[in-house]
């Protein structure tokens, strides 16, 4: 249509995967579209961002503003509080042992986004465009795209970040493996009376992880975290009821006081636990990132991690392939080839030890009690895992890796 935008790349969502596609897409040289509503809710969402991910920001030119809003990451502690006869001791990872300061930080995701934003708006080659994306067109040699408050974009490719639900997905045709958990997670801020000293704290339930994740202080909290709390749902139709004084005595309870007395600063929703697997992450004209291609429960810091290594793996396949045609069949399945190994196995791992904490059985605490001493006891198994769980050993987006 003559009242079409033209692009190289139009990308759906504007969460913080779409974003960072479509800075680092427009760093790469093409011209690219962003197309999604802006996120200005104030939530209590945060995201815990890996070592390769900061690399990954910083690449963007996005991390030296977003440096002072958070926390490094220099332990990770797991306990074990499913009351089962058998169960390994506390164990901490820390982040010196494998040659690091910190495994990561963690960030409000609002302030992740806003810096995303601001990026994105300096970048001469991208255009940012708050309209939904409500239909598409595929075709041999391009992609029309409707937007909700009319007009059409046509690009070469659509890189699809617009969540588990993906519109763009379900046009392409891409067949989907759905699951739920019963579990909710509740999530929210708080301040507190102890210092976390660095430390991310999971403790293992019959019911899902507890989680309390450092964040940095302000003039008037000097000790702050952010909780996430899986649980039943019927724990969390309880939990909805309680009065505030309520909800924080539950919270300091759970945590054992390990922080002391807290302050609810600020209380999320409860999100019922999901997962979602892609059958592919590429069609015709089309690459999936972020949820549009996985969603699982919230344990490891996993979800946004392994969402930016998509987009640092779809930027690297650019940059290898050099296709002339933004949506070129060999650089679509390059990335394939890329992004599969990495994405089954941590749903894998996520959705196994979410189903051990969960089943109850004695042989499977056994197992998992075996395991959990085995990473204490031996030093070689133990920096390995946590290699791997900050980023892949093999495989990983070249600007992702530490130098050499």
């Amino acid at each position: 249509m003559s009242d079409a935008v033209e692009t190289d790349i139009l990308v759906a969502g504007a969460g913080p995967a779409g974003l960072c596609a479509g800075l680092s897409l427009a760093l790469a040289g093409r011209n690219v579209v962003v197309a999604g509503p802006p996120d200005t809710r104030a939530t209590a969402r945060t995201v815990a961002l890996f070592d390769g991910s900061v690399r990954f920001l910083q690449s963007l030119g996005v991390w030296d503003s977003l440096a002072p809003t958070a926390a490094p990451l220099k332990v990770m502690r797991i306990v074990d509080d499913t009351g089962s006869l058998f169960k390994a001791g506390p164990m901490d990872f820390r982040a010196e042992e494998i040659g690091l300061e910190q495994f990561g930080f963690n960030i409000e995701n609002a302030a992740l986004v806003a810096a995303l934003e601001a990026a994105l708006a300096n970048e001469p080659l991208a255009q940012r465009n708050e309209d939904l994306v409500t239909g598409y067109a595929f075709a041999n040699d391009g992609v029309t795209a409707r937007l909700s408050r009319g007009g059409d974009v046509d690009a070469k490719l659509v890189v699809a970040a617009d969540g588990r639900s993906s519109p763009a997905r379900e046009a392409a045709g891409i067949k989907t493996r759905a699951w739920s958990y019963p579990q909710m997670a509740f999530t929210a801020i708080l301040s507190h009376r102890q210092p976390h000293n660095g430390a991310s704290t999971e403790f293992h339930t019959r019911e899902g992880p507890f989680t309390l994740v450092p964040l940095p202080g302000t003039a008037t909290a000097a000790h702050r975290s952010s909780l996430v709390w899986m649980m039943h749902p019927d724990s969390a139709r309880k939990l909805k009821t309680l009065a505030p004084e309520k909800l924080i005595g539950a919270i300091e309870q759970q945590s054992h006081f390990l922080l002391g007395a807290i302050t609810l600063e600020r209380a999320g929703a409860f999100i019922p636990i999901e997962g979602l697997s892609a059958r592919a992450m590429t069609a015709q004209r089309l690459a999936l990132v972020g949820e549009a291609a996985h969603v699982f429960p919230p344990i490891g810091a996993q979800g946004l991690n392994l969402g930016l290594r998509d987009v640092a793996h779809l930027a690297e396949c650019f940059d290898t392939t050099k296709p002339l045609d933004a949506g070129d069949a060999s650089m679509l399945a390059a990335y394939e080839r890329a992004r599969r190994a990495d994405v089954a196995s941590r749903q894998i791992s996520v959705d196994l030890l979410n189903r051990t904490l969960l089943a109850g059985l004695l042989p499977i605490d056994v197992m998992r009690a075996a395991g959990m001493t085995a990473l204490r006891t031996i030093a070689p198994l133990r920096h390995f895992a946590m290699r791997e769980g900050v980023l892949p050993g093999l495989g990983a987006p070249a600007v992702m890796r530490r130098p050499a």
